[in-house]
């Protein structure tokens, strides 16, 4: 069995991190520069850097505050928000970040992760989705959350693969932030379905719940915010954890 990653994501607004509740109601984090060197040196396997109204406000990554992350950390490091073309890409690579993630612009221009594969390596191609149970199916939204689709997250995922994506992010938006525990179901769909690596997001609020999107979900790695950034599980105690119930961890 492969390594399971832990990987705390800064959700970006304003220069500052933020986490909220279903995607809504956010509230202050602190200094995401500080938070991502905090991360590395405490047992964080990755760090994911979402740029969270970036699309939704028609702006590009942060790419300063980019550089400034990578500057102090040496994990791999994922920079999503607003990215749409090559170019977007290749100034976030070049700014420090090992992967990038799209998401809306992926949905809007399939064509783009064909692209961005062929250009860059799918190993650093991440396509994040974003989906919520509507009628009992999984409906992928965009814009960070606030504009719904028709399309269904199994089929985008298995066509995200097919056009060369290296991992897929998951977040379920009716888990996210409420510390329920991860849509280990969906999860377990996935990883079965798909043979690229599933990265959980939405619902942490116990260490038994990484624990169980990692055995029931199938995970190929747990990503988590608010739990991380207010100090309610450290990253070094969930993953002794981990390894106490025989998942394989770095540590």
């Amino acid at each position: 069995m492969l390594t399971k990653r832990i990987i705390p994501c800064l959700d970006i607004k304003n220069g500052r991190t933020v986490k909220g509740i279903n995607f809504l109601d956010l509230r202050d984090a602190g200094d995401p520069v500080e938070l991502a060197k905090f991360y590395s040196e405490n047992g964080a396997d990755e760090l994911v850097f979402l740029d969270i109204s970036a699309t939704e406000e028609r702006r590009k990554t942060l790419a300063d505050l980019v550089l400034r992350v990578a500057e102090t950390i040496n994990i791999p490091f994922t920079v999503g928000g607003g990215i749409s073309s090559v170019d977007d890409v290749e100034i976030l690579l070049n700014n420090g970040a090992d992967k990038i993630s799209i998401n809306s612009s992926a949905v809007k221009n399939p064509q783009l992760i064909n692209d961005l594969a062929s250009k860059f390596g799918s190993q650093c191609i991440v396509v994040a989705i974003d989906a919520k149970q509507i009628d009992g199916h999984w409906k992928v939204h965009l814009v960070g959350g606030k504009v719904p689709t028709e399309l269904d997250l199994f089929a985008w995922a298995k066509e995200v693969e097919q056009r060369g994506a290296g991992e897929i992010l998951f977040t379920s938006m009716d888990h996210d932030g409420t510390k329920n525990g991860f849509a280990n179901d969906a999860l377990a769909k996935l990883s079965t379905e798909l043979n690229i690596p599933i990265i959980a997001s939405g619902g942490a609020g116990r260490i038994q719940h990484f624990t169980d999107t990692f055995i029931y979900g199938k995970a190929d790695a747990a990503l988590a915010a608010c739990v991380f950034h207010f100090k309610e599980i450290a990253v070094v105690d969930l993953k002794k954890e981990l390894q106490i119930q025989g998942l394989p961890v770095r540590l």
